[in-house]
């Protein structure tokens, strides 16, 4: 008998589609769960990853939702780019938006690094968005705010680097971590997600994502006020243990709105938490946006119970 997850064996064994659309120049490869005309979500990954880490996530969405995850540019299989802003990592999300077919007001979900993806997103199409929900991502207070990235210019950092080469794949795989580290995953979910980020070059194997992707690309302390600004529904879900200083700001998002932040701590869960418990994860996400996406349609379900109680007078 295996003894593996059974979330593990049906995620993988759920059916996806892959698509490709060009970015200011990248090519940006995703993948799509779920039938075209549904609600659509769109899956943002963090730093250093890659499509894949919404894998064990997404099938369990797509009942309700269409779905779609990507590889943004500089990680997995998507183009690297020269330099990279919060501008065109925000198109990149709204073209995968449109090309995976999400239809009117999709919904964005941001984890990590991601989180500042989802705000960028959210800060240049906000008004076009059903919402943005950021996962152990948060914004700081100006006084409080640490800029991680601009790392050419603040850690005089060399241009160009190189990944480190491994002389065979399952050294490489051995290699793989999470930032920050946590106990608890399955090592077939480790394994599944080195395999995706690793690829084969000359002298070896290395990883797949771009060490200069935090070198020009400014955070800014500005992401308090894009957040305020926001004209989009927002939530934010943290990991109980997370030790992600990212996830730390809670409280001040939660005063920007004057306390009306939905704020869902999963228990027992530390910053990957779709790797702690996808389920729990997978629907705490259905239930928020499904509830979403009848805010949105209010004003129809609300006309349409109308006509048939009008109907039934008849």
């Amino acid at each position: 008998m295996s003894d593996l997850p059974f979330w593990f064996e049906r995620a993988l064994n759920t059916p996806s589609s892959s698509g490709a659309v060009t970015v200011a120049d990248a090519n940006i490869v995703f993948e799509t769960w779920g039938e075209v005309g549904k609600p659509g979500v769109i899956l943002v990954h963090g730093s250093n990853a890659h499509l894949e880490w919404w894998r064990f996530t997404a099938p369990f969405l797509a009942d309700k939702f269409r779905v779609v995850a990507y590889d943004m540019s500089g990680n997995g299989d998507s183009d690297w780019r020269e330099q990279y802003t919060g501008e065109v990592l925000a198109e990149e999300v709204w073209a995968v938006a449109q090309a995976a077919q999400l239809g009117p007001r999709p919904f964005v979900v941001g984890h990590s690094f991601g989180g500042y993806v989802a705000l960028e997103a959210g800060h240049h199409y906000s008004a076009d968005l059903g919402g943005i929900l950021f996962m152990d991502f948060t914004t700081a207070p100006p006084e409080q705010f640490l800029e991680w990235g601009l790392r050419a210019e603040r850690e005089g950092v060399e241009p160009g680097r190189k990944l480190r080469v491994y002389e065979d794949k399952e050294t490489a795989i051995g290699r793989f971590r999470f930032l920050p580290e946590q106990p608890g995953v399955h090592p077939a979910v480790l394994r599944h997600l080195a395999e995706y980020g690793l690829k084969q070059v000359d002298d070896g194997w290395t990883w797949k994502f771009d060490p200069c992707l935090f070198d020009y690309l400014e955070m800014g302390v500005a992401q308090r006020d894009k957040y305020a600004a926001l004209k989009c529904r927002s939530a934010l879900m943290l990991g109980e243990f997370s030790e992600d200083e990212g996830a730390f700001y809670a409280d001040h998002m939660a005063e920007i709105t004057g306390g009306l932040l939905p704020i869902i701590t999963l228990p027992g869960t530390y910053h990957h938490m779709m790797f702690d418990d996808p389920m729990a994860v997978a629907m705490a996400v259905k239930l928020l946006l499904l509830e979403w996406h009848k805010q949105e349609h209010q004003q129809d379900y609300d006309k349409q119970l109308a006509l048939l109680r009008n109907t039934a007078d008849d």
